[in-house]
């Protein structure tokens, strides 16, 4: 082991730079030119076909077989022009980022070849999929499930080793018709809050139609060199060090934060936005993050379900590209201790097909009660889902993140910045404003100078899980590794769910006759009454604010598995069968599968660390143990000081006992774990009883660290990993 670190310093510090060839070109030369987007339907179909097509986009029709047949036809002859040979349906499985089969144009009919791709096969199959993981959906001998085609997220061409393949995006149901994937029960959200949006855009103009979600969900991450990476057997399993005592210098000059972007790290981010550019994903934004060897990208924001497609491909992407630069990318929440985490910062807002932002103030006093109606229900939605919220970011990875470095605590509250605050809470006093007949209403309930006042007037607040910056809502506490749909998924149907509340309440206030814009107010004043226990402004690591929060009612959720009990509450089950997004049975799924794979982390976790301490680091504090030894006796007969040797013998010695007792006791408590009768008393022993030790053997390896000669020390250290591009 000692030789490999040796090795990889060795090839870390002796890389040569990979210049990507198509570098300096004009991103408006390149951009979305292997997506079959709309320039590509209008150009390959029938003005009918087209038509017909967009109209099953728009309103959520179902293709009929003919016009599926004609698309099949002209993605076959566009994909097969640009060299593609494969077709696969690409979807989001509920473990793991994306899940594919390729299969070939290439059939023999009657003997001879040819190449076929049928409507059929376009809109629906069949994968061997038993193994997917479905959280007891479905049992081995009734495996059956389907992808089917999701024609509002164009198909695209993936180049992997010179092979083009033709990818479908689709959703994955089982036989019986529960969601088996993550995309479904998004489409079906996105849904719920379009209809709710919608109906309560008419109060305002009756032309809004439809409403859309945007979202742009910036990345970070952390590179790694490639050796380096695989001289540590930790990330290599668990995607992050679960030893390594911290350097001397680590983020507290912040000077890597927004610096001068390493040569090398250049070179990468050019190749890998490229390829995202080529695919359609419109990336914009390349910095340096806090943390040594941190970085970001992120995108212009997108309708949600294609940002979503999109930021899982981006991932795949800057996984294979990191590879042809002697690369590694994490994407782990957590994967040095003691500097930042990486999170994935979900900016959301919704937009009217005619382009209008409904969380952006105006200086229109009428759109900005909008802007206030939809400011407060997206307020009131948090407050009311705050758990399910804090369940739909749970892992065994975001535990470990959230609280510190930048990363949002585990209370969910929302910010507002003062000046909205202070807008919300004069609007909520002034409860008995009459508006006569012949009023200016907006004039008189004090609307019409908000607009004035909070106009770009939003400060920031990085310690905040869900904070509105200007004209979004910027949900910061999902983590890096997490697929965009699960929590947007929850946030869209609790926000549909409370546009909903808002509007049958309206209509009652307007029942007594009431003026329309003092209905409207009616109603935003009790729901900022109901929901202002969850604004706060300011720092959210405070012990004041544990405190506070507890006072307000508010839940500290720590772990993952006492979070996720919110997605077994009936209030759950009954807001997501509400809105048809989720059945009670895929909904238990879900959990089932959350909880079994916290077990599973927890369990790797635990089994890499004993492998490390008693076959890598107890063997080399021992050895260097021995030279100590043979040192104390040399000096012994000469005569000499040996008390700083003999202490340094003893330290280690102690040392490597309670790491070998700690891992004997840790493996005990991982038996009895596992024994125990259910996954959730499962998952609180792995939680409580075996995570416990992770940090206390740590602490006593990180001291050997501090101790062995570093010459003898097996694995690459924190100075090495985050400093060394």
């Amino acid at each position: 082991m000692l030789k490999l670190r040796a090795e990889a310093l060795y090839e870390a510090t002796h890389r040569e730079y990979r210049l990507y060839e198509k570098q300096g070109q004009q991103i408006s030369t390149f951009y979305a030119e292997n997506v079959f987007g709309d320039a590509e339907m209008r150009s390959d179909l029938s003005t009918e076909v087209y038509e017909r097509l967009i109209n099953c986009i728009v309103r959520g029709e179902k293709i009929d077989h003919d016009t599926a047949d004609a698309v099949a036809t002209a993605l076959k002859s566009w994909a097969m022009a640009r060299g593609v040979t494969h077709y696969t349906h690409w979807f989001h499985p509920l473990r793991g980022a994306t899940a594919e089969k390729h299969d070939s144009f290439f059939e023999l009919r009657d003997g001879s070849p040819i190449e076929r791709f049928k409507g059929s096969a376009l809109v629906q199959q069949e994968p061997d999929a038993s193994s997917f993981p479905h959280g007891g959906i479905r049992s081995t001998f009734e495996a059956r499930g389907y992808t089917a085609w999701d024609p509002s997220s164009p198909a695209f061409i993936y180049e992997i080793a010179n092979a083009k393949t033709l990818c479908i995006p689709t959703v994955f149901v089982a036989y019986t018709g529960e969601a088996l994937d993550n995309k479904a029960p998004l489409l079906k959200a996105i849904h719920a809050i379009d209809k709710a949006a919608t109906a309560v855009c008419q109060y305002f103009d009756k032309d809004v139609q439809k409403v859309t979600v945007s979202l742009g969900a910036e990345q970070e991450y952390f590179l790694v060199d490639k050796a380096l990476f695989m001289a540590r057997p930790d990330l290599i399993m668990c995607g992050r060090t679960l030893f390594g005592h911290s350097p001397s210098r680590g983020q507290q000059l912040s000077d890597h934060y927004f610096g001068s972007i390493p040569r090398r790290v250049t070179n990468f981010m050019v190749e890998f936005e490229t390829e995202a550019l080529r695919l359609g994903i419109p990336v914009r934004t390349r910095h340096n993050e806090v943390a040594p060897g941190q970085f970001e990208v992120a995108p212009q924001f997108e309708e949600l379900n294609l940002a979503t497609d999109h930021n899982v491909l981006l991932m795949d992407i800057m996984e294979r590209v990191a590879d042809k630069h002697n690369f590694r990318v994490i994407f782990h929440e957590k994967p040095f201790k003691g500097i930042n985490g990486s999170g994935k910062h979900n900016n959301w807002s919704l937009i009217t097909q005619d382009g209008r932002n409904l969380l952006a103030p105006t200086s229109k006093a009428k759109e900005n009660l909008q802007f206030l109606t939809f400011l407060v229900c997206t307020v009131k939605a948090v407050h009311d889902y705050a758990d399910l919220l804090r369940a739909s970011i749970a892992s065994a990875n975001n535990d470990l993140r959230l609280g510190g470095h930048e990363a949002p605590p585990a209370i969910i509250s929302v910010f507002l910045g003062n000046q909205l605050s202070s807008v919300l809470e004069e609007l909520e006093k002034n409860a008995n404003v009459k508006v006569g007949k012949g009023d200016n209403a907006y004039l008189k309930l004090g609307i019409s100078k908000i607009p004035e006042i909070i106009l770009d007037n939003t400060d920031r607040n990085r310690t905040s899980p869900f904070a509105f910056t200007g004209n979004k809502f910027e949900f910061r506490a999902v983590g890096s590794t997490a697929n965009p749909s699960v929590p947007m998924t929850v946030l869209n149907t609790a926000v549909a769910d409370v546009l909903c509340q808002f509007k049958m309440q309206v209509d009652k206030e307007l029942e007594k006759e009431e003026k329309k814009e003092v209905a409207i107010i009616n109603v935003l004043r009790r729901f900022i009454k109901q929901s202002k226990n969850i604004l706060f402004e300011r720092d959210n690591y405070s012990n004041n604010w544990v405190d506070e929060a507890k006072k307000r009612g508010l839940n500290n959720f720590k772990t993952t598995p006492e979070a996720l009990a919110a997605y077994r509450t009936k209030m759950s089950k009954a807001l997501f069968e509400r809105h048809q997004v989720f059945t009670p049975i895929e909904l238990e799924a879900r959990t089932h599968l959350l909880l079994d794979e916290y077990i599973m982390k927890v369990q790797i976790e635990s089994r890499v660390i004993g492998d490390l301490a008693l076959n890598h680091i107890i063997p080399t504090a021992i050895k260097y143990q021995n030279k100590l030894i043979e040192n104390f006796n040399g000096l012994k007969q000469m005569k000499l000081d040996t008390k700083y040797v003999q202490g340094l013998i003893t330290d280690i010695s102690q040392h490597i006992g309670l790491i070998h007792q700690m891992v004997t006791d840790m493996t005990e408590e991982r038996k009895r774990a596992n024994g125990l009768d259910s996954e959730i008393n499962r998952a609180d022993a792995y939680c409580h009883q075996v995570r416990p030790f992770f940090e206390k053997i740590r602490y006593h390896v990180d001291k050997l660290e501090l101790l062995v000669d570093d010459a003898d020390w097996p694995l690459p250290k924190y100075r090495e990993l985050l400093f060394l591009r």
